[in-house]
């Protein structure tokens, strides 16, 4: 079974931030970790838009 999320981008050790896309949809999410705390949330454009990999 193939994932559904794909790690694009990665950033950091300690304090780390990725991009994540749903293979599904094509939405980029963006995802920040800083020792317990962490998000996961939708990485948007400039219009406020999702952004989406095709």
């Amino acid at each position: 079974m193939e994932k559904r999320f794909e790690k694009i981008y990665s950033q950091g050790m300690v304090e780390v931030t990725e991009i994540w896309v749903d293979r599904e949809t094509g939405v980029n999410y963006i995802f920040h970790k800083d020792g317990t705390a962490a998000g996961f949330t939708p990485l948007l454009d400039q219009d406020g838009k999702p952004v989406v990999t095709k």
